[in-house]
């Protein structure tokens, strides 16, 4: 054990990575439905083994937490921006009067408590799970001149407060906006999503251009002499197999023993071979002109490719899928829209579903009518293949470092964004840049999520080890209480985000709940919304929400500084 502590003093970078096993470990366990999470747990892993008296030195905690909060800004940039339109500003409205309702409740708390500063800040970032804002307002404690106890004493109270009152911000945010708000609302929560959903379905998905039925069969059939078509055309056999919610297509056909693509002005002949995706109702239906099925393994292989799209067409923002199939004449009348992905949020999808810049579209079809379809839209992401740009990530960072450190005096008060909330305030710059031109900024997505998680959790866990000594001591002297004003802090924003939503902003209930999550930036809520409401309506109001939420939130940790100050 002396072995393992003197190591762990000498070498700090030994700690830092104890801390992330540990916790990541322990984050992953449940004990039926609750679990500590994996922030929550690395931190507390880091408290651990900081008892042990390690010292870090702070500017690497600050450097990961630089390329979190960077990553943060570049992912929700686009919604944040999308919230500015005249189409999103209620969204944008509602989503700040919950943030304000936040930052209010947890002023109002730390004053009746007598809490300070740090304390106060650890609280809104535990309550309101918004981890990144216990280093925007360390940044902002340290700039403000004060005696080094004080600011020490004010910092080491953070993370106390934050462990106390994050399992309630979490778990307590999900149970109240599933079970309680229905309630709140009187209504039925299942059925306003139903009802909803047909509400926006509106036509038939096949006359829209874009099928949104996600499941089809794939079979290969002999075309017999005895077939009617033979002699038709590749068109003509798409359109008989057309059902209602999921166009067919054909995709390549075996002529002779040689598989050549599917032409849909090209003729059927006797003894074709025909790779049909369609659904199975189709294929049912018409299985006497479609022959005999037959095991071909190497038609099948590549029937149809698959593609994520992202929308950069301007003139498409705002409009349904069925506005876009109408104005462009059906741009994808043989492909199948699978999944429609916002923010890295999958999102219910109809006809009568509205897309903006920055969507991503994953539509399945045969090779012309996907060319077609990426015509009209947009581009094909292959973000996930391309190398992520260092030089833009490092400039991006850098320039927000140097945002950060101007200041303005108010009162002889030094004030400025601090360099946490400079990076995220460049990341959101960033990321709209990029979706308005995808050649502009490249950050694949398995960088932006190693950003995101490793740049928080390595800071969380630094946290945890620096202010190990004075956390038992505060938790001693504050636990109960502390978590009770957690409570007062995580519930009273939605009861006021619940009743604004529905007599001021008039939500519709699913879309309202959803905006809830999103205003407090938590997914395991909308989860469990979803779960409750039996579809994905809510997800309708969490991204523009979500966007706004996670940077007002951010950026409550240097403006509740300065107000208890």
């Amino acid at each position: 054990m002396d072995w393992i502590a003197q190591a762990l003093r000498q070498y700090p970078e030994f700690a830092i990575f104890a801390a992330l096993v540990i916790g990541l470990c322990v984050g992953r366990l449940k004990l039926g439905r609750f679990s500590l999470e994996n922030v929550t747990a690395v931190l507390l892993a880091g408290v651990l083994i900081g008892q042990l008296d390690i010292s870090i030195p702070p500017n690497v905690k600050s450097v990961f937490f630089l390329m979190f909060l960077f990553a943060v800004g570049y992912g929700v940039g686009p919604q944040f921006f999308r919230g500015l339109k005249n189409d999103a500003l209620p969204q944008v409205a509602f989503a700040s009067t919950l943030c304000v309702a936040v930052i209010l409740s947890t002023y109002v708390a730390a004053k009746l408590a007598g809490y300070n500063a740090g304390l106060a800040a650890g609280l809104l970032s535990g309550a309101a799970t918004i981890s990144a804002g216990l280093g925007v307002a360390t940044d902002t404690i340290n700039g403000l001149n004060l005696p080094p106890d004080r600011a020490k004493e004010w910092t080491d109270a953070m993370p106390v407060a934050y462990a106390v009152t994050y399992l309630f911000g979490t778990a307590g945010s999900a149970w109240f906006l599933a079970s309680v708000g229905p309630r709140l609302l009187g209504v039925d929560l299942v059925k306003e999503c139903k009802d909803y959903e047909r509400k926006l379905g509106g036509v038939r998905s096949q006359e829209v251009g874009f099928a949104t039925h996600p499941e089809m069969a794939l079979r290969a059939h002999r075309i017999e002499a005895k077939s009617k078509f033979v002699g038709q055309c590749v068109a003509d056999v798409q359109e008989d197999l057309d059902e209602p919610g999921s166009p067919a297509f054909v995709s390549a056909i075996r002529h002779d023993g040689s598989i050549v693509p599917a032409d849909p002005d090209g003729t059927i002949q006797e003894g074709d071979v025909l790779a049909i995706a369609a659904n199975r109702d189709a294929f049912l239906r018409k299985e006497a002109d479609l022959g005999v099925e037959v095991d071909d393994p190497e038609l099948l292989k590549r029937p149809a490719d698959i593609v994520d799209i992202v929308i950069t067409n301007k003139s498409l923002a705002g409009k349904t899928l069925q506005q876009i199939a109408a104005a462009h004449d059906n741009p994808g009348p043989g492909v199948v829209l699978r999944k429609l992905v916002r923010q890295g949020q999958e999102m219910p999808f109809t006809p009568g579903t509205t897309v903006d810049r920055g969507d991503v579209l994953q539509i399945v079809g045969a090779k012309a009518d996907i060319e077609r379809a990426v015509q009209v839209l947009g581009r094909v992401d292959r973000s996930i293949k391309k190398k992520t740009g260092v030089m833009f990530m490092a400039l991006g960072i850098l320039a927000g470092i140097a945002i950060g450190t101007l200041s303005v005096l108010v009162h002889n008060i030094p004030l400025s964004l601090g360099t946490s909330a400079g990076a995220l305030v460049i990341g959101l710059v960033c990321g709209y840049l990029r979706v308005a031109n995808r050649a502009f900024g490249q950050i694949s997505e398995p960088t932006l999520w190693a950003m995101n998680n490793v740049g928080l959790t390595i800071f969380i866990a630094i946290v945890g080890i620096s202010t190990a000594p004075a956390f038992l001591k505060g938790l001693r002297t504050e636990g109960l209480a502390l978590f009770l004003w957690g409570v007062f802090v995580t519930v009273v924003p939605l009861v006021v985000g619940i009743f604004s939503g529905k007599y001021v902003f008039k939500f519709h209930p699913g879309v309202l709940l959803g905006a809830c999550a999103g205003a407090r930036t938590t997914t395991a809520a909308l989860g469990a919304i979803q779960e409750v409401a039996q579809s994905n309506v809510p997800a309708l109001g969490y991204t523009v929400a979500y966007a706004v939420g996670n940077t007002l939130l951010i950026l409550w940790g240097v403006v509740l500084v300065l107000m208890m100050r």
